[in-house]
């Protein structure tokens, strides 16, 4: 059985996220869609953005391990994605991917150094994906999605 996902990674944003858990530590993405921002998906360290009930937890990446990596650093992690609830309203029933690119991005996400930055490519869920996540139903989807 195959397990619906709201959020996705390419493969440049996973080579990107094993390169910055390396020098910061567990992360976390935040999707505000806040002014500061310009909406993009920001990376903290784990416990350097606190989450709360304005938030919805949209799911876990798994990061895998670079091939050819044989233990340590070189195993596959997760990267929890949150989203603010005023966000989630509007974009529940999208799918997002989180991507990388030149050129710097506005705020305060780790990867703002290295002159690329994350961003959010989107797509409608099918039919099959909104009645797997039940998206008509977004408090339950969010209790859900915090819960555990």
């Amino acid at each position: 059985m195959t397990t619906t996902e709201r959020v996705a990674l390419t493969d440049d944003a996973a080579a990107l996220l094993r390169r910055l858990r390396a020098t910061h530590g567990e992360l976390m993405f935040h999707q505000s869609g806040g002014c500061c921002d310009g909406s993009s998906p920001m990376c903290f360290a784990q416990g350097d953005f606190l989450t709360g009930d304005a938030d919805v937890h949209l799911g876990d990446l798994t990061v895998p391990a670079e091939e050819g990596a044989g233990g340590g650093s070189g195993d596959a992690f997760t990267v929890p994605v949150w989203m603010s609830r005023n966000q989630f309203e509007v974009w529940r029933h999208t799918h997002l991917t989180i991507d990388v690119v030149a050129g710097r991005g506005a705020g305060f996400s780790l990867e703002a150094p290295d002159g690329v930055r994350f961003l959010i490519r989107s797509r409608l869920f099918t039919d099959a994906e909104a009645e797997a996540l039940g998206v008509d139903d977004a408090s339950r989807v969010g209790e859900a999605a915090t819960a555990g």
